[in-house]
């Protein structure tokens, strides 16, 4: 079985003074987590769309989608953890719980803030995760990268061929990543940015699909003006 996991989980900080954490915010007459569920909820390769957020905006998060999903019936919402691979966790248990769980259980994790995902990446994941590969969505680097291990001092200019910048999806077996994640020591756990990093540090193979320059995560105030520019796009699309 095929599983979404879109992560809800961030706060917004940095979003400045909202009330309300950032997916939930709106672009286009839509928050912009709806916009998300809705890119996985057209595919039928998904027998659930798992959405998790924090325990106090569940009741809110399932109000939206009896508003703006008619066809709702494959999403559930649950709360997230503390950290994202923990969110992770909570939707594997999830999967466990409801539907047991083998090595042929796949999952496809978004990052909720991402709303112009396309049909295409969605695709390429899922065809990779069910030939049993690991992978990880991602644009190659256009800006030199420059290293500081000070943050004063230049390190290293390293060859910006070989670098790239990572989004989402990212997908795998939820089996393996529970395994891979729960033989972790504390000190790992710290320093994880994101799921393909679990695997990487076990030293797995992660291959990559290739992302889209407009599929942007909405951080800043800025991109929330680039997100509606993006949405008037797609419509005209």
């Amino acid at each position: 079985m095929i599983f979404g996991a879109v992560l809800a989980g961030g706060k917004g900080t940095r979003m400045g003074n909202v009330d309300k954490p950032k997916q939930f915010l709106t672009i286009g007459g839509k928050p912009i987590i709806v916009h998300t569920v809705e890119k996985f909820v057209m595919n039928d390769k998904f027998e659930k769309v798992i959405v998790l957020c924090p325990e106090q905006w569940i009741s809110y998060t399932k109000d939206l989608f009896r508003k703006y999903l008619p066809d709702g019936s494959r999403v559930e919402v649950i709360q997230g953890g503390a950290v994202r691979n923990e969110t992770i966790m909570n939707a594997i248990r999830y999967i466990e719980e409801n539907y047991g769980l083998d090595e042929d259980t796949i999952m496809v994790t978004h990052d909720a803030v991402r709303p112009f995902v396309t049909h295409r990446i969605i695709e390429e994941n899922i065809e990779k995760a069910q030939q049993g590969v690991i992978c990880d969505t991602v644009i190659p680097a256009t800006d030199t990268i420059v290293e500081s291990r000070d943050g004063a001092v230049i390190s290293a200019i390293p060859d910006r061929k070989f670098y790239y910048q990572g989004q989402t999806p990212q997908s795998f077996r939820a089996e393996a990543f529970k395994r891979l994640y729960q033989e972790l020591t504390d000190e790992e756990r710290e320093i994880l940015t994101d799921a393909a990093k679990v695997f990487v540090m076990k030293g797995e193979k992660v291959t990559l699909v290739q992302g889209e320059t407009f599929n942007i995560k909405v951080t800043y105030p800025y991109d929330l003006q680039l997100a509606e520019t993006l949405l008037g796009g797609e419509k005209k699309c």
